[in-house]
């Protein structure tokens, strides 16, 4: 659930995670390219150039692509773990969310993840040290993902994700801040306020409005009314 601002701020819940296999993704047989020459091969793999120098002539091993490329990329699927998330194929039986978003950086320093983003994943730098052109170096970053099967928090009325949006429901905490519930009141607290426009100032909002929450973006005041 998202928590708020004095001003009715609303945060989604943040999914910290271990990345402990991206040093795995990286560093396996395919992610180091070598050099070649026209030269003929000897019998150990070298060739010999014109001046005699012995060049590396043993066939660079190829790039892989799709799943492990990038770590965690657009498009690329996760499994759910107790401690940890985990790459894997979008066909595995394992795999559970898409990326649907990957930024670098922080989370509060760059772009917003999609409206409907279930949950984002906190991606840790990862530099190691056997590395020859940097292609296995991991940075900092995010990804907003999307779960592949229902229920979907991000959805409006979810309960849940990293973004309040219209549809989405809330209840006061009673310091005066706000966090999101489910709009059915299947989740842990009854909803008491419903977000039901999206506006660039509070002047914009309705006269039937309540509560005023801040959903950032172009239209960063929500206009919500009890429910």
């Amino acid at each position: 659930m998202r928590s708020a601002g004095p001003v009715g701020m609303a945060w989604g819940r943040v999914f910290a995670c271990a990345l402990l296999m991206a040093v795995v993704v990286f560093t396996g047989a395919g992610c180091q390219l070598s050099s070649g020459s026209s030269a003929g091969a000897s019998s150990d793999g070298a060739s010999g150039a014109a001046d005699g120098t012995a060049v590396d002539q043993r066939p660079a091993p190829p790039r892989p692509t799709g799943y492990g490329t990038v770590f965690l990329s657009i498009d690329e699927c996760s499994s759910f773990g107790t401690t940890s998330f985990t790459e894997v194929p979008c066909t595995s039986e394992r795999a559970a969310a898409r990326v649907v978003a990957r930024y670098d950086g922080r989370v509060t320093e760059g772009p917003s993840c999609p409206a409907t983003t279930d949950f984002v994943l906190h991606i840790s730098e990862q530099r190691p040290a056997a590395d020859e052109d940097g292609d296995g170096a991991v940075p900092q970053g995010y990804a907003c993902m999307r779960n592949l099967q229902a229920p979907h928090p991000g959805d409006p009325g979810g309960g849940g994700g990293p973004r309040t949006i219209v549809g989405d429901c809330v209840y006061s905490t009673g310091r005066g801040e706000v966090r999101e519930t489910a709009c059915d009141g299947k989740g842990e607290k009854r909803p008491e306020y419903e977000v039901t426009e999206a506006v660039a100032k509070r002047f914009n909002c309705p006269g039937s409005t309540a509560l005023y929450v801040q959903l950032g973006g172009e239209s960063p005041v929500g206009c919500a009314k009890p429910v």
